[in-house]
C-alpha cells in the first residue's frame, strides 16, 4: 500500500507544512498519553491458526441500487496442526443464507451462530490435521450499511465500494472496486481475514456485458448470459492473503504490455487511454530490475494495473491487479511537473509482489517487513532510473516526514506489538523510517551482502508469513555476523540519534581527533558505523569507524592540514547533526563531496551565510547551476532578495533558469523568485511563461504577473481556467481571490468537487486559501461545510488537526480584519469568523 510523502500525499503534508497551533508541549502530552492509554497495554499477537485457508471459490453478482453483493462461496479449509470440529470465519455485516458441508455433488447443512461480524461454524465430525472439507456459504454483503473506522493511510474501511451506481453523477464513471487491508476482505467474502493465512482463489464475477472486469490470477473463462450480463472467471493458482484478494469493474480502457510472456496490462478509463503507457509504460523496465538485483524472477502470472475513483488508499498492491487512486491517471502535459511522483507509486505497489505478496508479514504489528521495503523501493527505482542524487533527495524526504511525524505525535517502535489499533502501524515509522532503516542495513553490510540476503530471506519465506526475526536471520547467515545490534536497536526500539560533531587539529603532530557525543535526551547510546572522510591535497581517504559511546573520539593523521573532515561520508545516518566546522570546510565539501546531501548542507550553510559572506553568495551562485535540478530548484529558495549583493549576483543566471532550465520544476521556481521582486521589466517574461506547456510554470507566470498587472492577469486567467491542473489552479484562484469578484467564487468550489480520492487534501488546502481572502459570507459558509464534508470521509486525524488549525487561523484574521471595517462589511467578516471557529472547533472534537 502506498501512504504517500511524495511517497504519500499525507507524508508530504505533514513533512511540508507548518504546523499551525503547534505547542512545545505536543510530543510529552502524545508521551503521556502512551503511557496511560489502556489500549497499548494489550499485546498484538499474531494470529493463532487453527484452521488453514486452502482454496476460495466465489461466485458473486451485484445490486447496484441496493449497493449489494449477493455471493456463493466454496472455501476450502484444514485444521492447522491439532484436530477440530469447528471453524470461525470472518464475516462483516452480511445475510447468512446458507451454510453447507459440501460432499462430493450434495451438501449438508451445518449448524452456526452469526451475530454481525463472525460466522462460527459446528462441523460434521472432528477433523485431523490431514484432512480438509469443503464449506458452501450463500450470503448477501451489504458494505454501505456497516460501520467501520479507517486511518491515516486507509481513510475507509467497507471492503466493497460502489462508485456513482446510480450513475446520477456525470462526472464521475460507474466503478466498483475492493480494498482488503487491513481486514476488510471478510465484508465480502467469509474468511479467516488475517495476514498469516494464505489461499488459492477462483472469482466468478456477472456484471453487464459494457463493463470490463479485472481480478487476481489470470482470465479463464468468459461467458455471456441471456440477460445481457457476462460472468467472467479469474483464477489464482499461487497462494496469498485474503488482504490482497481484489475486484474491480467498470467502463475501462485495456493496453496491453507484455513482460518475458507474461501479460502486463493498464486499465484507466477511457479519455486516458492514449495516455496509458505514458502512465504507466515503464512497469516492464521496472519487472527487470526488481526481478534482477532480487535474484528473483516476479513470481506471479501476471501484472495488471488499474485506477479507481474515489479510492480510499493512495494505491493498493493487490496480488496482480494493483489498484491506484486516479491521481494516476494524468496526460503528458501533468506529468511533466511529477517529479516521478507516479513513477515511485508504481514502483512501491510492484515491488510489494515480493515484499508483502509472495512473504508476507505475519502480524500488522510486523507490518514493516511490507511496507518498508516497498518505501525503499522507490529509492532503488531512482537510483537506477534517474541516478543517485534524484533517489537521495527523495529519501531526505522521507526522513523529514518521519521526524516531522515524531514532533508532532511522538515516536514508536519499528515492530510493535502493542498498539491502539492495526490501522495506526500505517505511518511514517513503518514506511519512511522503516525505508531509511533498510538504506542504513544496505550500507553497513554491502551492496553484495543485502541483495544476497534479500534473496535469501525471499527463497526461505516464499508464499509465507514472516516476521523481522526472519529477515535478521537471513542477513546473519549471508553475511556471518551476528546483526542483534542492528535489529534491536532500529527494528525493536524508537527514536534515532542526535549527533554533536567537533574537531582538535594538531598541526604539530599532524593529527586531527574528531569527537562526536550524542546527545538525544533518553538514555539509548546508539551502535552506528560511519565512514569519516579526510580530504587532504584533492583525494578523499575512507576510514570506517563505530560510533557506540555517549561521547567518542577518533584521530587521524594528516601530512597537510584537512580541506574537509566528512562525518557520515555516505549520507545514509538518520540522525539529527550539529557539526562544528568552518565555513570554508563547506564551500569544498559543495565543490567536492559527491552526494546530494553533501552539497544541499552546503547550500544551507550558505544561505544561512548569505547576508554577510561572499564566499556564501558564490556558492550559491553555483549552485544555482548545480547538476542536479532538485538542488537547483532548492537553492532558488533560499535566496535572500533582502540583501542586494546576493540578487545582484544571482539575478542574471535567475532570468536564464526561468527562460531554458529544461526542468520545468526549476523554471518555475525561478520565475516565483523572480515575481517577489515585483519588477515591471520582468513582465515579458511572466507572459511568455504563461504559454509554457508546464502548468507550473504557467502558474508561476499568472503569479508573477498578478503581482505586476492583476486586471491583465484577471483576464488570463479567464483563458487559462478551462484547461487547469495542479499549481494553475491555486494561481487562477489567487487571482479570483483579489479581484473578489462573486462570479468567480464557483471556480474553486466546483474545483474541490471535481477533485477526490487524496488529491482532495491539497485541493482542501487550497480552497481554505481562497476562502481566506475574500469576503463573500454564503461563499465561505460552503466552502467551509464541504472542506468539513471531506474530513469526515477522510477520518484522518493528522491532516484533520490542520484543517481545524487552519480554520482557527483564518477565522482570526477575519475577526481581526473585521475591526478595521464598519457596517455590512464587519458584520459579514465576523459571521464568518464565527462559522470558521464553529467548523474548526467540530472537526477538532470529531478528532477526539
Amino acid at each position: 500500500m502506498n501512504q504517500h510523502l511524495k511517497q504519500s500525499l499525507l507524508g508530504m503534508l505533514i513533512g511540508g507544512m507548518a504546523i499551525t497551533g503547534y505547542n512545545s508541549t505536543a510530543f510529552a502530552q502524545s508521551e503521556k498519553a502512551t503511557q496511560t492509554d489502556p489500549e497499548l497495554k494489550i499485546y498484538r499477537a499474531a494470529a493463532t491458526k487453527i484452521n488453514d485457508l486452502v482454496h476460495t471459490k466465489l461466485d458473486v453478482r451485484f445490486d447496484y441500487a441496493k449497493r449489494y453483493l449477493y455471493g456463493k462461496e466454496w472455501v476450502t479449509l484444514k485444521p492447522h496442526f491439532y484436530s477440530t470440529d469447528s471453524l470461525t470465519l470472518d464475516a462483516k455485516g452480511m445475510d447468512i443464507k446458507e451454510v453447507a458441508l459440501v460432499k462430493g455433488t450434495t451438501n449438508s447443512p451445518l449448524k452456526y451462530t452469526y451475530h454481525g461480524m463472525q460466522l462460527r461454524i459446528q462441523l460434521d465430525k472432528t477433523y485431523q490435521p490431514t484432512e480438509s472439507y469443503t464449506i458452501y456459504i450463500s450470503y448477501t454483503a451489504k458494505p454501505d450499511e456497516l460501520k467501520v473506522k479507517g486511518s491515516a493511510a486507509i481513510s475507509d474501511a467497507k471492503g466493497l465500494y460502489f462508485i456513482n451506481p446510480d450513475g446520477k453523477d456525470p462526472n464521475k464513471p460507474i466503478q466498483i472496486w475492493t480494498q482488503g487491508e487491513t481486514e476488510s476482505s471478510s465484508v465480502w467474502f467469509p474468511t479467516i481475514d488475517k495476514t498469516n493465512q494464505k489461499t488459492t482463489e477462483e472469482i466468478s464475477m456477472t456484471v453487464d456485458k459494457k463493463y470490463v472486469t479485472l481480478s487476481n490470477g489470470k482470465l479463464v473463462s468468459q461467458k455471456n448470459n441471456p440477460d445481457g450480463t457476462r460472468t467472467d472467471t479469474w483464477k489464482m493458482d499461487l497462494p496469498h492473503s485474503p488482504y490482497l484478494f481484489m475486484m474491480a469493474v467498470g467502463d475501462y480502457a485495456i493496453v496491453k504490455d507484455t513482460w518475458r510472456g507474461k501479460e502486463v496490462s493498464y486499465y484507466v478509463e477511457k479519455p486516458y487511454e492514449k495516455y496509458a503507457k505514458n502512465i504507466f509504460g515503464n512497469t516492464p523496465e521496472m519487472l527487470t530490475f526488481y526481478s534482477k538485483i532480487l535474484g528473483y524472477d516476479y513470481p506471479w502470472v501476471k501484472y495488471s494495473q488499474i485506477t479507481g475513483r474515489d479510492y480510499v488508499s493512495g494505491a493498493m498492491e493487490n496480488t496482480t491487479a494493483t489498484l491506484h487512486g486516479e491521481f494516476m491517471q494524468k496526460t503528458p502535459r501533468e506529468l511533466l511537473d511529477n517529479n516521478n511522483y507516479n513513477e515511485s507509486v508504481i514502483a512501491h505497489e510492484l515491488f510489494h509482489h515480493w515484499f508483502g505478496d509472495l512473504v508476507t508479514a505475519e502480524s500488522w504489528s510486523n507490518l514493516t517487513v511490507n511496507e518498508s521495503f516497498a518505501d525503499y523501493s522507490e529509492y532503488l527505482w531512482l537510483e537506477y532510473k534517474y541516478g543517485k542524487d534524484a533517489a537521495d533527495e527523495h529519501s531526505f524526504d522521507a526522513g523529514q516526514s518521519y521526524m516531522s511525524m515524531v514532533q508532532y505525535s511522538g515516536d514508536k517502535d519499528l515492530v510493535r506489538f502493542h498498539y491502539r489499533d492495526r490501522e495506526d502501524m500505517f505511518d511514517q515509522i513503518t514506511y519512511q523510517k522503516g525505508g531509511r532503516i533498510l538504506h542504513m542495513l544496505r550500507n553497513a553490510v554491502g551492496d553484495s551482502a543485502f541483495f544476497k540476503s534479500l534473496n535469501l530471506y525471499l527463497r526461505t519465506n516464499a508464499f509465507k508469513s514472516t516476521e523481522a526475526h526472519q529477515l535478521r536471520l537471513a542477513f546473519e547467515e549471508v553475511t556471518g555476523r551476528d546483526m542483534n545490534w542492528f535489529f534491536n536497536q532500529w527494528y525493536f526500539g524508537k527514536g534515532f540519534p542526535q549527533f554533536d560533531i567537533s574537531y582538535n587539529y594538531n598541526d604539530a603532530a599532524k593529527k586531527v581527533t574528531v569527537i562526536i557525543q550524542q546527545i538525544q535526551r533518553e538514555d539509548k547510546v546508539w551502535q552506528i558505523p560511519l565512514a569519516i572522510d579526510i580530504y587532504e591535497g584533492g583525494k578523499a581517504t575512507r576510514h570506517n569507524v563505530t560510533v557506540s559511546n555517549r561521547v567518542d573520539s577518533f584521530t587521524f593523521a594528516y601530512n597537510t592540514r584537512p580541506d574537509l573532515v566528512n562525518v557520515d561520508a555516505e549520507k545514509v545516518v538518520l540522525s539529527k547533526t550539529d557539526d562544528h566546522r568552518a565555513f570554508a570546510t563547506y564551500v569544498y565539501q559543495y565543490n567536492h563531496a559527491p552526494n546530494y546531501l553533501d552539497r544541499r548542507i552546503a547550500i544551507d550553510e550558505a544561505s544561512d551565510a548569505q547576508a554577510s559572506n561572499p564566499d556564501a553568495v558564490k556558492l550559491l551562485q553555483a549552485a544555482l547551476k548545480d547538476k542536479y535540478h532538485g538542488l537547483r530548484s532548492y537553492t532558488i529558495s533560499r535566496l535572500s532578495f533582502d540583501n542586494e549583493n546576493v540578487k545582484t549576483a544571482t539575478l542574471p543566471i535567475l532570468v536564464e533558469l526561468a527562460k531554458q532550465d529544461p526542468s520545468s520544476l526549476v523554471r518555475a521556481a525561478a520565475l516565483d523568485k523572480l515575481g517577489e521582486l515585483k519588477d515591471p521589466k520582468y513582465t515579458p517574461l511572466f507572459e511568455a511563461a504563461i504559454k509554457d506547456s508546464s502548468y507550473s510554470v504557467e502558474a508561476a507566470g499568472l503569479e508573477g504577473l498578478a503581482a505586476l498587472d492583476i486586471n491583465k492577469a484577471y483576464t488570463i486567467a479567464k483563458q487559462l481556467s478551462n484547461d487547469s491542473k495542479g499549481k494553475l489552479i491555486n494561481a487562477i484562484t489567487g487571482v479570483y481571490a483579489k479581484k473578489a469578484n462573486p462570479e468567480d467564487v464557483d471556480f474553486v468550489a466546483k474545483k474541490f468537487d471535481a477533485t477526490s480520492g487524496q488529491d482532495k487534501l491539497n485541493a482542501a488546502f487550497d480552497y481554505l486559501g481562497f476562502l481566506s481572502k475574500i469576503n463573500n459570507t454564503d461563499a465561505v459558509i460552503k466552502g467551509v461545510d464541504q472542506v468539513k464534508a471531506m474530513t469526515e470521509q477522510f477520518k484522518n486525524s493528522q491532516v484533520n488537526t490542520y484543517i481545524s488549525n487552519w480554520m482557527q487561523e483564518i477565522s482570526r484574521k477575519k475577526s481581526q480584519e473585521s475591526t478595521a471595517v464598519s457596517g455590512d462589511n464587519r458584520a459579514a467578516l465576523q459571521k464568518q469568523a464565527d462559522y470558521l471557529k464553529k467548523a474548526s472547533e467540530e472537526i477538532k472534537n470529531a478528532i477526539q
